[in-house]
């Protein structure tokens, strides 16, 4: 298989035809993704998260897996499409028969967030729009039933996610419904450009926040009397789920033990390379020793998040100016990215992608733990173009701006952690070969970023398959309390994005390590293409990024074969 090189428009092929229609299948199935997309029409509704809403859409992949038996690829862009949707979607029904998606349930990436997180994307310019967010906040109370109706069917067949998941998310839950919480300050926030709603409208969304913040409350009830007397206090996984897990976040299948003993080298070569930085920042100095004087510099520190925000927005700018039209192709559409302080206060940075048409552009953005106004630039700059430039806006926008080549499925639906953030990762090391990290700060940042990474890769696989600890960070097998201790030394973050990191990787099992794995088979793929006849960095770049988030056997196939 080779991949598609070129811009000129291609004919809508059989396959092409069975991709689209199944985008739109899950746009009916999943409201809020059509929000996602920015795609009319579906601004109140949810997606039925009971047990026959899950079904639906293992019998939507049924269906196009079947549509697209016997389909010969006309392409090259076919070849990738029917590659790629025999996978995830092949993938997908085996871990819908596992049974654990009726248990789906985490402190990041569950229904109990997306439900409330949906609101985030939602336009709040017009009067129309706060009418959207009232109807949709009326129809909060629905998804939560039938969320928690999944959950007890789950836990009456014995799956049910770790007590300590299940604590965090009756703490969040509680926390939407807070009388200071999301839904009451997304009520008594709501204005236009021109002033206050109307007074029907304001009543609307009043009761629509309240009618939710109920719903938050019965699902924290839920989970306290109902799911916590259930939930397992051990965190691991085990092998068979986390095997699913690691080949759903990578659309690859490795070797656990290898890669869990690559990522202990990998942690080990990356800690050398700190001290050598280190002893730059000032002679014989240790990794912490320099970091405090990083960390102490006035002319690294930011304080407040208004200037954090300042300062992402003008670094993320800078990036996309320097970059476009020389190592990377960059429309003018795909030239705005938004820096944003989120509205959430639970950690983590991320990225949410443009609408279909790009009215809405990408963002960036920042959750804040409560009581952290201080922050340090040598330790972020990397983070600011793993998020924007050249990392997720540039790959996810690319997909999207590509509707000339690439059908629906294929710019919206097919996002792969260890292809997206292995390409993200990638691009922090890239930052530092085309020479944007050679302040020793700004390096010494990077390097804590793959560390962390690097980490994660020991942490999540060692504590969820119990393997054995390197001797250098203890002994006998991992849990999750020898984890934690571990996760303070490697990763360079506060105490409040600390325990909201441990708990994600505890609850999210394989998609940690999906970075530094990803970035791993990404670099593979160039260094065998570096040894053929004219490589060309630029043209790697844009071949890879027009194929959109494969899976990375699927993408090496499209690129190597």
């Amino acid at each position: 298989m080779t991949t598609e090189t070129t811009p000129a428009a291609r004919p809508h092929t059989s396959i092409d035809a069975v991709a689209d229609r199944y985008t739109d299948t899950l746009i009916r199935l999943n409201p809020s993704f059509a929000t996602t997309l920015g795609v009319p029409g579906h601004e109140t509704e949810y997606q039925d998260f009971s047990p026959a809403g899950i079904a639906a859409f293992a019998a939507s992949a049924r269906e196009a897996l079947a549509e697209l038996a016997g389909l010969e690829p006309v392409d090259d862009v076919d070849a990738v499409t029917l590659d790629a949707m025999q996978e995830r979607l092949g993938l997908q029904l085996l871990i819908h028969a596992s049974g654990w998606e009726y248990a789906d349930l985490n402190n990041i990436a569950s229904p109990a967030q997306d439900i409330r997180a949906i609101f985030d994307l939602m336009a709040t310019e017009t009067v129309q729009d706060w009418e959207h967010i009232a109807g949709r906040a009326h129809n909060v109370p629905a998804a939560i039933a039938g969320y928690i109706e999944s959950l007890r069917q789950a836990r009456d067949a014995g799956l049910v996610a770790a007590a300590r998941q299940v604590r965090i998310v009756v703490e969040q839950a509680s926390r939407y419904a807070a009388a200071d919480g999301f839904f009451a300050k997304l009520a008594a926030g709501a204005h236009t450009a021109d002033g206050p709603l109307p007074a029907e409208t304001q009543e609307k969304l009043d009761a629509g926040a309240a009618a939710a913040g109920r719903a938050y409350l019965g699902l924290a009830e839920f989970l306290t009397t109902e799911l916590l007397p259930a939930a397992p206090e051990k965190d691991a996984v085990g092998r068979a789920r986390y095997a699913l897990a690691s080949r759903s976040f990578l659309g690859a299948t490795v070797d656990l033990e290898e890669t869990y003993a690559w990522g202990v080298a990998e942690l080990d070569s990356l800690i050398s390379q700190q001290e050598q930085v280190a002893g730059t920042i000032k002679a014989g100095a240790t990794v912490a020793e320099a970091k405090e004087i990083l960390n102490n510099d006035p002319a690294r520190q930011l304080k407040g998040t208004a200037a954090l925000q300042a300062w992402m927005q003008e670094l993320s700018d800078k990036a996309i100016a320097d970059l476009a039209g020389v190592h990377f192709d960059i429309p003018e559409v795909m030239k705005e990215l938004e820096c944003l302080i989120a509205p959430t206060d639970e950690g983590g940075i991320y990225y949410t992608g443009p609408s279909d048409d790009f009215s809405r552009p990408g963002r960036m953005w920042w959750s804040v733990p409560a009581g952290e106004d201080t922050f340090t630039t040598w330790a972020e700059t990397t983070t600011v173009f793993h998020e924007g430039v050249p990392g997720h806006h540039l790959q996810v926008a690319t997909a999207t701006y590509r509707r000339e080549l690439l059908n629906k499925w294929r710019r919206n639906v097919c996002w792969t952690s260890g292809h997206g953030e292995g390409w993200a990762l990638y691009a922090e090391k890239l930052m530092q070969e085309l020479g944007y990290l050679s302040d020793p700060g700004d390096h010494m940042g990077m390097l804590d970023m793959q560390r962390m990474r690097a980490a994660r890769v020991v942490f999540d696989i060692g504590v969820h398959l119990e393997l054995e600890i390197p001797a250098r960070w203890g002994s006998g097998t991992w849990t999750a309390d020898k984890g934690y201790a571990f996760l303070k030394e490697n990763l360079p973050i506060s105490e409040g994005q600390l325990n909201f990191e441990f708990a994600r990787y505890l609850g999210w099992p394989g998609q940690a390590p999906s970075y530094k794995v990803g970035q791993r088979l990404w670099e593979q793929i160039r260094a065998e293409l570096e040894t053929r006849p004219a490589f060309d960095l630029k043209e790697f770049h844009t071949r890879a990024l027009n194929v959109g988030s494969v899976g990375l056997d699927t993408l090496r196939r499209a690129l190597l074969d």
